[in-house]
């Protein structure tokens, strides 16, 4: 059996926005769409992606800017967003909460999900205004990672003391926003995005090695609960999810309480083999949601992904996606560095972006060996 590809979205090749907007450590509001001047460009951010075959996109909206008061929404930063999509005729998957949210919403309170939910309806009814295309939407993004982070103290905790609410919590909110999503709209395309990782034992002693494996369970929760796998009292059920959204960079591997492993270890664990993994699991189509590297290690890193995404497909996984992202350079979200990632570079003094060049000749490559062109429905070529 061969692996299909590239038939819910209008590119296979997708571009994503980093729009991050939550409270780091110290209180600083962070917001990545007006960090990078995404959202004074769009237009010509929108232009530029289908420039370059990148016609479906993933890109985010600011809960904390849109809902300033308890059930008060001002659409005035989305709005142009949505009209500029319209206008350089590209499909949006629409991130609705990208970590950060309102500070008059209290993520651990009872009525989080409800909170969530209504914005989340909202948001699609004034999306209706400015199209009427079946709607793309990522509910929540990397409910896996942000459970964990506030767990561990990278991002400050609204809550209890106690491990382990936020997913819950989160993961109520995907599986009400979800279903809410699902009856208004039932041509909707639902996805969702968390890390994809390996974590293996430093050494081979029993306990670390069932410590390694105990950590690594965690990457599987949220997906499993949303899909009423395990944890059927939140309501999950597979209806609520139509694609897997992996997102892979190059230390989503390492060892338990140790350091990252690298491409090419014996420890590494090849792409191909997670996606088979995945898809075999879930039973659903699968896409890369984020994908890509800093530097001169961005075109090596996406001839990687991708001879392993092709190797998966061979072996029968469903893929109907590579987003690359982010898409543009961006400021670090420790320390505001210059991340030197993705197709395009910050804003230049006449509104646009450079366009990195090896990068654009590996993706150009890429798109030839799966026969993509810039189509629906892209042909799988066996060459690597």
């Amino acid at each position: 059996m061969t692996g299909q590809h590239g038939q819910m979205f209008a590119s296979f090749f997708q571009a994503g926005f980093e729009c991050s907007s939550h409270r780091r450590r110290d209180g600083v509001r962070l917001d990545l769409i007006r960090a990078t001047g995404h959202d004074r460009h769009a237009l010509g951010d929108y232009r530029q992606c289908r420039e370059h075959g990148l016609r479906t996109i993933r890109d985010g909206l600011r809960w904390h800017r849109i809902e300033t008061a308890p059930g008060h929404y001002d659409w005035s930063s989305w709005l142009p967003m949505l009209e500029a999509a319209e206008e350089a005729g590209v499909e949006i998957i629409w991130d609705l909460f990208h970590y950060g949210s309102p500070d008059h919403v209290d993520q651990a309170g009872r009525d989080f999900s409800k909170r969530f939910t209504d914005f989340a309806m909202a948001a699609l009814e004034v999306r209706k205004s400015v199209t009427d295309a079946a709607p793309r939407v990522c509910p929540l993004n990397e409910i896996n990672f942000l459970a964990w982070a506030v767990d561990d103290g990278y991002i400050p905790s609204d809550g209890p003391d106690e491990r382990g609410w936020m997913k819950e919590q989160l993961v109520r909110a995907a599986i009400a926003s979800s279903k809410a999503i699902k009856r208004d709209y039932p041509d909707s395309i639902v996805i969702s995005a968390e890390p994809l990782i390996h974590i293996a034992p430093h050494d081979r002693r029993r306990s670390t090695v069932r410590a390694a494996e105990a950590n690594l369970r965690g990457m599987y929760e949220a997906y499993d609960w949303i899909m009423g796998f395990e944890a059927p009292e939140l309501g999950g059920d597979p209806s609520l999810m139509d694609v897997v959204g992996l997102n892979f960079y190059p230390h989503n591997q390492w060892y338990f309480e140790g350091p990252t492993i690298p491409l090419g270890h014996h420890e590494y664990r090849p792409l191909a083999d997670m996606l088979v993994e995945m898809a075999t699991r879930y039973g659903k189509p699968l896409m890369l949601s984020e994908t890509g590297a800093e530097g001169s290690g961005r075109a090596s890193w996406l001839h990687y992904v991708c001879g392993e995404v092709r190797e998966a497909m061979v072996k029968g996984v469903k893929v109907e996606g590579i987003c690359l992202y982010p898409i543009t350079a961006y400021p670090g979200w420790d320390n505001s560095r210059h991340c030197d990632a993705g197709l395009f570079s910050t804003i230049t003094a006449n509104g646009t972006r450079h366009v990195d060049g090896r990068l654009l000749a590996e993706l150009e490559a890429q798109r030839a060996l799966f026969g993509s062109g810039d189509a629906k429905t892209p042909r799988l070529s066996l060459a690597r």
